[in-house]
């Protein structure tokens, strides 16, 4: 598998992790910032929490690495969380606003 095929995959993975306390996935919210591909398919994933006092802040990164860890061929998974930039609602996709009546 090449790297923007695992790319895909672990996108995929990603919308598969739902905040708690939100019904929408974390890709549609906007809290992941980055997700880069390294050689030997060791997956980087950037990522913030809708406030730093998030309840999920314990739960959510383990859920993500091992999410990625079950695409066959991943080595690695590495999550960090920054708060910068803050999260604000404008980084959700148009989809969550719908979803979660935004729009």
């Amino acid at each position: 598998m090449d790297a923007s095929e695992l790319r895909e995959k672990a996108l995929e993975a990603l919308q598969t992790v739902y905040d708690p306390e939100i019904p929408v996935n974390i890709y549609e919210l906007g809290l992941i910032y980055d997700l880069k591909i390294f050689p030997i398919n060791n997956v980087y994933v950037l990522m913030t929490l809708t406030s730093p006092n998030c309840p999920s802040a314990e739960e959510l990164p383990g859920e993500i690495k091992s999410k990625i860890l079950e695409i066959s061929g991943v080595n690695d998974v590495e999550v960090e969380i920054t708060f910068d930039p803050p999260y604000n609602q404008e980084m959700m996709s148009e989809a969550a606003k719908l979803e979660l009546g935004f729009l």
